[in-house]
């Protein structure tokens, strides 16, 4: 139980990648909330939770300050501490026009940054106001490995890119600063992941192709539970000495 009555908001948990957190969190012994702008998906999530009666669900769209600071108002108000936040919630911009710098329309690159960048920047905000007063706490961020690396022809989307690049970078700042108020920030890079947000690359017959160069440790997508168990470890105390860090989730990806 690393976890053991840890209190955890995890963004993001009704499907993918921060459903699987949720889980994994709820298995190792945490209180988690579910955020996530779609509350039936959190819902079904939570019954899904090992302790659903521990666990809790919220709807807030982490595009807007105001929801996430009245969200985590109400964390601390009937939990009176928060030791964890899971950054999780975000995704593409294609829909809105993200691509190529050429092609990328203004649209597609101010979306993108505000799902993926502002929204991280106002659940830190807020949950580190809350975590000062205690001296401690984990942030653990979801970032990507096209934060690290260029995507070529098949994962050229500059702006989701951009997003997940700084988010690397706020969080380093994040954990050099407040270190010395014993809160901890570190960042997982996942490669692709089966989840609902890689249905694109998944129905791919060019991107499966290329899986064994991509992704050679298995050739193959890895699974939301292999973000889920980095996430664990980085919020646990198995990780106290442990901030700043870029851990990759990635089958290879950016070794090669």
């Amino acid at each position: 139980m690393q976890l053991n009555g840890k209190v955890a908001v995890i963004t993001g948990a009704g499907s993918g990648i921060g459903a699987a957190i949720a889980r994994a969190f709820s298995k190792e012994g945490a209180r988690v909330i579910l955020w996530d702008i779609d509350l039936k998906a959190a819902e079904e999530i939570r019954q899904t939770c090992a302790s659903p009666s521990l666990a809790a669900c919220m709807p807030v769209d982490v595009t807007d300050p105001g929801q996430v600071e009245e969200a985590f108002r109400q964390v601390i108000d009937h939990y009176h501490h928060l030791d964890a936040l899971v950054n999780v919630a975000g995704g593409s911009g294609r829909r809105w026009g993200d691509g190529p710098v050429d092609a990328c329309t203004l649209e597609g690159w101010q979306k993108t940054l505000d799902l993926n960048l502002n929204s991280l920047f106002y659940c830190c905000k807020f949950a580190i106001q809350a975590m000062l007063p205690q001296r401690k706490g984990a942030i653990v961020v979801i970032s990507s490995v096209l934060g690290l690396v260029g995507g070529d022809e098949d994962f050229a989307t500059h702006a989701y890119a951009a997003s997940k690049g700084a988010a690397i970078s706020l969080t380093r700042s994040i954990a050099a600063f407040y270190a010395p108020h014993g809160i901890r920030a570190n960042v997982i890079c996942p490669g692709l992941i089966a989840t609902p947000m890689s249905q694109r690359a998944q129905q791919s017959p060019a991107i499966r192709s290329r899986l064994a160069e991509l992704q050679p440790l298995t050739a193959d997508f890895g699974q939301p539970e292999d973000v889920a168990g980095a996430a664990v470890y980085l919020a646990s105390d198995a990780a106290r000495f442990v901030t700043g860090a870029v851990l990759t989730v990635d089958g290879g990806w950016t070794v090669r």
